[in-house]
């Protein structure tokens, strides 16, 4: 008898023990659920992006160790080790299997800023697929290897940023933004000391820009003008950006402007394609952007960069990757989004 009233109170322990257990699971969750709902909303905040990040990091950490904990007590040690080793080939499975039908070594990637808005959402799960010269929609243009090398060679000249200026005597301003009285010209984007340059600066570039006005919705929700890319011509001809082109993604070079800001990977639209004497390079543009990758002093990307076009996205899901890489902070431009690109 004392053995049954024993076993009766081991029983009621374990379930307790169970109990307690299962709603430290629960509650694990819904916060995770909770933290990743509010690092979305408040991530424009500095501070709160951060603190909510960083719990939100921690609680993924929490809910993949009470997991492993779980299996481990239910099933075993050897039983787990088997289970977490199958998943790992599942997954590794899969990912082949993505690579293969999309024609790529990254098919899965996430978008980083919101310089595709409002296309594309900082956060959203892109699906890629090969690019290739025939795949991605822009308009060709054939160059000679001579002129491609002099633009190369002649990069601090080539990359000029359309911008606002006021001068007068020893005074003056530069902004992206347009203000009444102010004048339109081109920048130095190489220069730190920001010098404006003439229009008949860039007569002897292989790339030449045409500035134009547009208007910029603010998060606060008023409406301001910003001065951008409305088109470039190349060999006479004149290239409007269109939102039916294709959106790649390609590999930053230590050299580029991008790579220097921490940005080993951009997301963005094709502009147009350089046909260099049969190698192609990409002219890109974020849809957010006032102006081309190019005019920011980044080289145009080659195919070998490209680690695909997009096909589709999946917005939210990507935000899980960005806490993992502790991305809590939510970068420059999200509070501005150009009404025309």
């Amino acid at each position: 008898m004392k053995g049954f009233y024993n076993w009766r109170i081991r029983m009621k322990a374990k379930a307790k023990k169970e109990k307690v257990s299962k709603n430290t699971t629960t509650i694990i969750y819904i916060l995770l659920v909770l933290f990743f709902i509010l690092y979305i909303l408040f991530q424009s905040i500095y501070i709160l992006s951060l603190l909510i990040g960083a719990c939100l990091l921690l609680t993924i950490i929490a809910a993949l160790v009470i997991e492993f904990v779980k299996g481990f007590k239910e099933s075993g040690a050897k039983k787990s080790i088997i289970e977490i080793i199958t998943a790992i080939i599942l997954v590794a499975v899969f990912w082949i299997a993505l690579e293969a039908a999309l024609g790529t070594s990254i098919p899965l990637d996430v978008v980083p800023s919101c310089s595709m808005l409002p296309h594309l959402q900082r956060g959203d799960l892109i699906v890629l697929q090969k690019a290739t010269e025939t795949n991605i929609k822009a308009p060709i243009i054939n160059i000679s290897s001579e002129a491609f090398n002099n633009m190369l060679n002649n990069m601090s000249n080539e990359s000029l940023a359309c911008v606002s200026y006021f001068q007068s005597g020893n005074t003056g301003s530069i902004t992206q933004f347009y203000y009444k009285g102010e004048q339109i010209g081109f920048i130095k984007s190489a220069d730190q000391m920001r010098t404006i340059v003439p229009f008949g600066y860039q007569n002897n570039n292989l790339i030449k820009y045409n500035c134009g006005i547009t208007n910029v919705l603010l998060s606060n929700g008023s409406i301001m003008q910003e001065v951008y890319t409305n088109s470039i011509t190349i060999n006479n001809i004149t290239i409007n950006g269109d939102k039916n082109n294709s959106i790649v993604v390609y590999q930053t070079v230590p050299s580029d402007l991008f790579y220097k800001y921490g940005d080993t990977y951009i997301v963005h639209r094709a502009y147009a394609i350089l046909n260099v004497s049969g190698t192609y390079y990409i002219l890109t543009k974020g849809d957010n952007n006032p102006g081309l990758d190019i005019q920011y002093d980044n080289i145009p990307p080659s195919l070998n960069q490209v680690m695909g076009k997009v096909l589709f996205d999946i917005p939210y899901l990507g935000y899980l990757k960005l806490a993992m890489s502790s991305s809590f902070t939510e970068p420059a431009g999200c509070n501005v989004t150009l009404q025309d690109s």
